[in-house]
């Protein structure tokens, strides 16, 4: 199983830019890039809950569970 990040679903549910996000909760736009991506191995938690309080969301509602390879779905 992998964690995936939905951070650009809920950039566009509330049509917000990614330019903006990043500079209201104070990261860069290349780590904030990085971040939607997926391409990144952690997350701080001060970074997570900034993005929901921006986003008016939960983190389960930015961070998601796919099966991997050779899982077996419940």
């Amino acid at each position: 199983m992998r964690i995936v990040v939905r951070l650009d679903v809920m950039l566009a549910r509330r049509k917000m830019r990614s330019k903006d996000l990043a500079e209201r909760i104070g990261i860069s736009e290349t780590n904030l890039s990085l971040l939607k991506s997926g391409k990144v191995k952690g997350i701080r938690f001060a970074t997570l809950e900034r993005l929901c309080e921006a986003l008016d969301c939960r983190p389960g509602d930015l961070l998601d569970v796919e099966p991997g390879p050779g899982s077996e779905e419940p």
